[in-house]
């Protein structure tokens, strides 16, 4: 009898799982199963369809359930695995369904963090998580031509989704109950996000939480916070996400220490007949040497390639994470990598950091391609343990350069003196990131 493959959840990591088994040992008979309407869907540009730079939602479905059963993967739409036996191997489906299984495979993702506060289950009341939320937004938008939305949280999604609305011709106001939005990058850094923000006429209210959501007098919707009430049309909650671990933990599978998946480096998890990849399960963090839990859809799909590979019976590990993250706001670029000096005392190293300015471009007009950028460093040991940028043009480039230096362990010394192309129509004979280095080689050893 063939091996019976079974994957629960198809966004990201579950498909890219069932590709690459069937790929590698086509005797499998895989089962894909998924609760929503969509499989293999990207959900990283949803803000940009939604702002219409992207018109079409099909053009975010990387493959359809039709490709994957010519490819003879049977995928069960509208599913949902409630439960499942692990000593029988069956899982069992809401429609009283069971499907046995000699492997199976958790890529059951995240779950949006509501604040449990009354009104949010309110029409006009949005998270964006799945293809299907993104697809109810812009519906809702165009249905009834929203002129107001306030988006709750500062993070990747909200910053995104500011440019979104601005895009669609939405007036917004984002509430965060923190000081500064993405509060992952260095209060100087991050002012450039506020300033871009203003700007755009996005109104910013830091240090405000919130209270109720109610019905509203001049728009649909008022949200209650602690200073004040204002009134919209649309309200997103984008105050983050968990990993969904519900299956996981009535099986009885390890947890990690960050509430997902614990997995080793072939993806599989405390049972041997069980992988997790994607959102849903921790990833191995080469700077910090720690698990950690960084849900993006890159990490997904190398975590599901090399579960596929095992589950053919091709030897593979996963070779772990640096935390490399970019983002677009408007007209700059938004990047980091690595550690920033909380994470890096955490992880027991002795961080020191620098943070230079510069123009990426340097035949551009003056202040033109304004560039921020922050490195730090392991005193004790001088190793790089993290980047960060900021800037209109050449963020995400020097950042993605930065990562491959953490990836391959280098020093500040090695990174002061990498080999860069070099051309005045993209940087000096000396680039930001050789003088960047340099300065935070003086400063570890007290040289001025």
């Amino acid at each position: 009898m063939n091996r019976r493959v079974v994957i629960i959840g198809g966004g990201a990591g579950g498909p890219s799982t069932a590709a690459e088994a069937g790929r590698r040992d086509p005797t499998l008979a895989i089962t894909m199963i998924e609760q929503g309407e969509y499989v293999s869907y990207a959900a990283c540009p949803m803000p940009y369809y939604i702002g219409d730079v992207i018109k079409d939602a099909k053009s975010l479905i990387a493959r359809t359930p039709e490709k994957f059963r010519e490819g003879g993967v049977d995928v069960r739409m509208g599913a949902q695995a409630e439960r499942v036996d692990l000593s029988a191997k069956v899982v069992y489906l809401n429609d009283g369904g069971a499907v046995p299984f000699d492997v199976l495979v958790l890529a059951t993702g995240t779950r949006p963090i509501l604040p449990g506060i009354p009104g949010e289950d309110m029409e006009g009341v949005f998270v964006l998580k799945q293809l299907p939320d993104a697809v109810g937004i812009k519906k809702f938008l165009q249905e009834i031509k929203c002129r107001k939305a306030i988006i709750v949280g500062a993070g990747f999604i909200g910053m995104e989704m500011c440019e979104a609305f601005h895009d669609a011709g939405v007036n917004t106001t984002v509430v965060n109950r923190g000081r500064m939005p993405v509060p992952r990058w260095d209060p100087e850094l991050g002012q450039l996000i506020v300033e871009s923000l203003k700007d755009h006429n996005i109104e910013l209210l830091a240090d405000t939480s919130i209270q109720a959501i109610e019905k509203g007098e001049t728009c649909n919707l008022r949200l209650v916070t602690s200073q004040g009430n204002m009134e919209a049309d649309l309200i997103l909650l984008a105050i983050g996400v968990r990993p969904s671990v519900g299956l996981a933990g009535d099986m009885g599978l390890v947890l990690g220490r960050t509430g997902a998946v614990s997995v080793d480096l072939s993806q599989r998890t405390s049972n041997p007949a069980v992988y997790a990849v994607g959102d849903c399960c921790e990833a191995y963090h080469r700077v910090s040497r720690k698990w950690t839990h960084i849900p993006l859809g890159d990490i997904a799909n190398k975590q599901g390639r090399i579960a596929g590979r095992n589950i053919a019976g091709i030897p593979s590990i996963f070779p772990g994470i640096v935390g490399a993250q970019a983002f677009k706001l408007f007209d700059l670029e938004i990047a980091a990598t690595g550690l920033d000096e909380r994470e890096s005392a955490e992880a027991g190293y002795h961080p020191v950091s620098t943070l230079i300015w510069g123009d990426a471009v340097p035949i551009a007009a003056p202040g033109a391609t304004r560039l921020g950028l922050k490195l730090i460093a392991d005193k004790a040991t001088g190793l790089l343990l993290g980047a960060q940028a900021v800037g209109p043009q050449g963020a995400v480039s020097r950042i993605n350069t930065l990562s491959a230096a953490l990836w391959s362990g280098m020093t500040v010394e090695e990174v002061a003196f990498l080999d860069l192309a070099y051309s005045p129509t993209f940087s000096r004979a000396w680039d930001m990131i050789h003088i960047a280095a340099q300065d935070l080689a003086k400063q570890m050893l007290g040289k001025p």
